[in-house]
């Protein structure tokens, strides 16, 4: 925990969406179920005592941005996806500490029975650390 957190965090956990991201030709035509979740830690003191959204992450800001990085450009790699949409966010938002994204893809295709594979990135705000 940095200096400045208070141990508080929001989770939005399984954003779904259809997406067309992987190193083969076709999952880039055919597409595949993407699962996403996101960990942000701050202080949200203030919001919770005031009862004000103007004082914490609206989660509709979150669940756009998460959506256009995930679903208006091909990656080949769901690390590329995680990468992409915590820098984004942790450079939007100052007032986060950190940021962690995990995304899921659903059934990759590795010639086995899996349920899913998971890239997992945390992003640190080094203001605030």
């Amino acid at each position: 925990m940095t200096k400045h957190e208070s141990g508080s965090c929001i989770r939005l956990v399984n954003l779904t969406f259809y997406a067309h991201h992987g190193v083969h030709r076709e999952e880039h035509f055919v597409g595949a179920k993407y699962e996403v979740d996101a960990e942000m830690h701050f202080d949200y003191r203030k919001a919770a005592r005031n009862d004000d959204i103007a004082s914490t992450i609206d989660y509709r800001q979150v669940y756009e941005k998460i959506r256009g990085v995930i679903t208006q450009k091909k990656y080949y790699l769901i690390e590329a996806v995680a990468y992409t949409i915590a820098t984004e966010f942790l450079a939007s938002n100052p007032v986060l500490d950190s940021i962690t994204v995990k995304v899921r893809k659903r059934n990759p295709p590795i010639g086995g029975v899996c349920d899913f594979a998971e890239a997992v990135y945390t992003a640190v705000n080094p203001e605030r650390s």
